[in-house]
Parts: C-alpha cells; sequence; structure tokens
C-alpha cells in the first residue's frame, strides 16, 4: 500500500505523519504518476500552519516528478513509462504515488535528472514569471533580489543575470553571500547589517527597477525605499509573516511605485503558458545559463526535519525529498 504524509491539524513540524493511503487510479484525463522526486518550497509550511488554510485533513507539497503508471481515458499525450515532472496549485505531492491531471505534466527533457526536474518546477516557473511577465527583466534593469541563496533566489538571479540585468542580492549571512555571489548575484548585501536603501543607491545610482522580496512583513518597506520611481515592488513570499496592509499613498511618496503581489498559478493556468514557461526554464538549464542546486535532500519520512531547517533558513538551494 503507498504512504503519503497527511496532516490532521494546522501546527509546527511534528503534526506531519507518514500514513498508509489507498491506491489511487486515474480517472478520464488524469495519469498516475509513481514519484521518484518532491520539491520542497515555503508554501509548504505556510499551508502547515494555516497561512493558507486548507480543509484537514490534507496532504502537502506543490511540485514533483516521476514515472506515468498509468493513464486514464482520453489522454493521448502522455504513456505508461514517460518521465514527468509538475508544479500544482493543490497539495498533494509528499506521497509515493499521486494522481495528477494529465495537461498539468510536463515531460522531463533528456539530460535532466527527477531531483533536477523536481527541484525546478515550481522554483524554475516562479522564477520565469518573476522575470518574463511580471516585470520584463532585460539588458540595464537593476533588480534586487532577496533571499539569493535560496531555492527560488539563486535561480531568479542566475536568469536575471543571463537576461543582461545588474542582480543584487540580499542574504542572511557571509556564507550565504558566497553562495549568492557565485549564482548570479554582482553584489550582495546582508540583512540586518547593511542598510539597504543606501547600499542599493550606492550601486546603482538611482535605485532598483525592480524589487523580488520573498521575505514579506520584515523587508517589505525596505524594499520599497530601495526603487527608483517608478519601480516595481514585487512581494512574493512571507518568509517573516505576511506584509500588513498599506496605504496606496506610500507608493506616491516613494515615487509612483508600482506594487504587485503575484501568485504562479495564474500564470500557467493555461496550457499553453504552462508549457512556454516550462520551454524557456528546461533551455536555459539546458545551457548552463542557469544551474540547479540542490543543497540537500531528506527521506520523505523525514520531512519534518525539512520544515524545521527551512524555517530556520539552515538550507541553501533547494531541497528535494526522496519518497
Amino acid at each position: 500500500m503507498p504512504h503519503a504524509i497527511r496532516i490532521r491539524a494546522h501546527g509546527g513540524p511534528e503534526v506531519l505523519a507518514w500514513e498508509a493511503v489507498p491506491d489511487s487510479e486515474p480517472g478520464p484525463g488524469e495519469a498516475l504518476v509513481r514519484q521518484t522526486a518532491v520539491g520542497l518550497n515555503f508554501i509548504d509550511v505556510y499551508e502547515r500552519v494555516g497561512l493558507y488554510p486548507a480543509a484537514l485533513p490534507t496532504g502537502l507539497g506543490r511540485e514533483g516528478a516521476g514515472v506515468v503508471q498509468a493513464v486514464g481515458r482520453g489522454v493521448r499525450t502522455l504513456v505508461p513509462g514517460d518521465r514527468v515532472a509538475y508544479a500544482s496549485n493543490q497539495p498533494g505531492a509528499y506521497a509515493q504515488e499521486r494522481v495528477m491531471p494529465a495537461d498539468r505534466l510536463v515531460k522531463i527533457p533528456d539530460g535532466v535528472s527527477d531531483r533536477l526536474a523536481a527541484a525546478a518546477m515550481l522554483k524554475g516557473l516562479t522564477a520565469w514569471f518573476l522575470l518574463r511577465r511580471t516585470y520584463r527583466v532585460r539588458k540595464g534593469t537593476v533588480a534586487l533580489v532577496h533571499a539569493a541563496a535560496g531555492g527560488v533566489g539563486m535561480i531568479l538571479a542566475q536568469w536575471a543575470r543571463h537576461l543582461g540585468a545588474t542582480v543584487i542580492g540580499v542574504v542572511g549571512n557571509d556564507a550565504k553571500a558566497a553562495v549568492a555571489l557565485a549564482h548570479g548575484c554582482q553584489h550582495v548585501l546582508l540583512e540586518g547589517r547593511d542598510e539597504l536603501p543606501a547600499k542599493v543607491r550606492d550601486i546603482s545610482g538611482a535605485g532598483a527597477h525592480v524589487a523580488y522580496d520573498s521575505v514579506g512583513k520584515d523587508t517589505f518597506f525596505a524594499s520599497l525605499d530601495s526603487l527608483r520611481p517608478l519601480g516595481m515592488m514585487v512581494t512574493y513570499g512571507n518568509a517573516s509573516g505576511p506584509v500588513p496592509p498599506v496605504a496606496p499613498l506610500e507608493l506616491a511618496r516613494r515615487g509612483s511605485l508600482f506594487l504587485t503581489r503575484p501568485t504562479l498559478f495564474h500564470y500557467i493556468a493555461r496550457r499553453a503558458e504552462l508549457e512556454r514557461g516550462a520551454r524557456e526554464l528546461f533551455d536555459v538549464i539546458g545551457r548552463g545559463a542557469v544551474r540547479i542546486e540542490i543543497g540537500q535532500t531528506y527521506a520523505l519520512q523525514d520531512v519534518a526535519q525539512a520544515h524545521r531547517d527551512l524555517e530556520s533558513r539552515r538550507t541553501v538551494g533547494s531541497t528535494v525529498l526522496i519518497p
């Protein structure tokens, strides 16, 4: 009988339980995937603690990779044996097997391992929409990237630099500064030590064109103050807690700034956009412009420790769980 991680109450890592679950069969338009690797992301923590509420009991996990075992009626694009990966708007990836809508699965190119694909899909597609859709980074852009040694941050910084941007990373310690400098950042600032707006202006002359902030509450206003007039603030995570309500007048006072709080799944709701994002992501990976660094792996049964390490910022790069 297959197993999966389930939670029956919101709370700390101790609520994560390894449970036997019934065998699944794919219905029309679906595929059964035997998972070989699962990605760990901060959204998993938000759902575990209840910041993003879900009906309980529930699974967790938004990205994974594996091998198609069976397909349901009407599926023409996949056959058993295909290697596939996904980023899902529904939790449930912390499992040995998973039934998925076939149109949410993308085939993994030759030369890309399952673990790499599992580490790349949600984080890589997030970097894709932030750089290519939310704010279109190009040569000459000055981009401020928080958590630049994290899973999304490392991809974001490398890809932005590949596009011609000047990338200013923000990290939590000197060890992570070295990681960020090796993965796309030309300049690195330390959170809590460097006075962010002044340092960004020293580097850029006028401030950043765009700030990509996944930290949330603790860095929001410092990021706003680091932007040049007409700059864009992209707050896309809540690692330190959600940003409190903000008066629109704060944007005017700082130079008619733009503010957005995007989420990946609005950008890949259509199959064509999912395919486009995956194609561009695997292209930059294949050409070596973006290196996906798997900093640590855990057995899926040990996911509670993985959550503790992620929340305490002891992880570097991407984390993969092995079912």
